[in-house]
């Protein structure tokens, strides 16, 4: 199996590329920007894109979006709920103050339990709201599992919450009743920062462990 992470663009969001080796057939986890790239690792690895998904519309997660489908013909992925927030991407880099991306139609509008193959690869789909309405977080099967946690959960941290459609309790009731349901020894890998377990974030993070103690 083939995993890179590239931090891209001004916010350094983390843009995952999964694939297998033996199909050449990949999976690309929020293309912020920098799609050349994102490009390049594709042809050193000779993989062909079948999924671009999107863990929330924030633009720092989606901004590439219509670049990297141009370029691959590959079909995306969104949760319903947050079709608004992709819907207003210029009003969000109004705010920003940053040139609005363009956007594109659609293709799969994604729920729990969803599966997304990649050659044997399979990722099944999490709805994590909480930083936005539609957050996902996607789980890889198999010898080599881990979770890709987009915005929900980082490295002893989570999500922020005062965007539109933010709910921090929504947040914790996600990765107290989602992400915790999983062996401490998954790897998580973030939209922002640094990889963790499920376990050390159990263990010592600190939004979780308050949430914990309230209950």
């Amino acid at each position: 199996m083939i995993h890179e992470v590239i931090p891209v663009g001004w916010l350094q969001c983390n843009c995952s590329i999964v694939g297998d080796e033996a199909s050449g057939e990949a999976v690309v986890i929020d293309p912020g920007d920098e799609i050349e790239h994102i490009q390049e690792v594709l042809r050193r690895h000779n993989l062909r894109v079948r999924y671009i998904i999107a863990t929330h519309a924030h633009i720092d997660h989606v901004g590439g979006i219509e670049k990297l489908q141009k370029a691959t013909g590959a079909a995306v992925g969104l949760h319903a709920a947050d079709l608004p927030l992709y819907r207003n991407l210029a009003a969000q880099a109004a705010w920003l103050g940053v040139k609005p991306p363009g956007t594109v139609v659609i293709d799969q509008i994604l729920k729990e339990g969803d599966r997304l193959r990649a050659g044997p690869l399979s990722l099944e789909v999490f709805h994590t709201p909480g930083h936005s309405p539609g957050s996902l977080s996607l789980y890889l099967e198999g010898e080599q599992p881990r979770i890709f946690s987009g915005d929900t959960l980082f490295q002893g941290s989570v999500g922020r919450t005062d965007l539109w459609g933010g709910s921090y309790e929504q947040l914790l009731r996600s990765i107290a009743g989602t992400l915790f349901l999983f062996p401490d020894e998954t790897p998580v890998f973030p939209g922002h920062g640094l990889a963790t377990t499920i376990g050390r974030e159990r263990e010592s993070n600190p939004f979780l462990r308050n949430f914990s103690q309230s209950r």
